[in-house]
């Protein structure tokens, strides 16, 4: 079963994506590079102490405290929404624009708004932390309107000590800019 929330770095026919647009010809939002490793383990650890939640509510049902289990249950249900949130974080593209997936929020912009896709040397944040470091960031410039924010940095949790993968996701999503201007 195709898990269409973790994009690959390969469309089904095994291309890599510098070889072609992945899914360009159809209208479905694709993200164009996978989840990192410090996004998947929080939402597994996430995933983890819901799964404890859960059975801690089957327990509370069975001692007859129905209060308590709904509460317990709904905390659980609320970290399952949480983790799968988390999984979905991140920037999408489609034929229709550019998606930013945020954890309480999305922003959609389409193409015709965005001027130019760059990468750029910057201090970044090191995991969304306050802390910064010197780094790459993707960058929006659009045609009006406040400034975007940065979209993508190779320190943030899905290329954090991934360097390849974040020049690999930059380049596919400046060549999905430039095939739509």
């Amino acid at each position: 079963m195709p898990l269409t929330f973790l994009a690959a770095d390969h469309d089904s026919a095994g291309h890599a994506p510098e070889e072609a647009l992945p899914h360009a010809e159809q209208d479905q939002w694709r993200r164009p590079y996978r989840p990192g490793p410090w996004r998947v383990a929080a939402a597994a650890v996430t995933l983890l102490i819901a799964a404890y939640m859960l059975i801690s509510a089957m327990i509370i049902i069975m001692a007859g405290s129905p209060a308590g289990a709904g509460a317990t249950l709904g905390a659980a249900v609320a970290a399952i929404a949480f983790a799968l949130r988390l999984l979905r974080m991140g920037i999408w593209v489609s034929t229709h624009g550019l998606r930013r997936v945020g954890l309480l929020r999305t922003r959609t912009l389409r193409w015709r708004e965005i001027t130019r896709v760059s990468t750029v040397q910057q201090p970044v944040k090191w995991l969304g932390t306050p802390r910064s470091v010197q780094g790459q960031a993707l960058l929006i410039e659009r045609r009006r309107g406040e400034p975007l924010r940065t979209l993508l940095t190779d320190h943030n949790a899905d290329f954090l000590a991934r360097p390849e993968a974040f020049n690999r996701a930059a380049d596919v999503l400046e060549a999905w800019a430039a095939e739509h201007h």
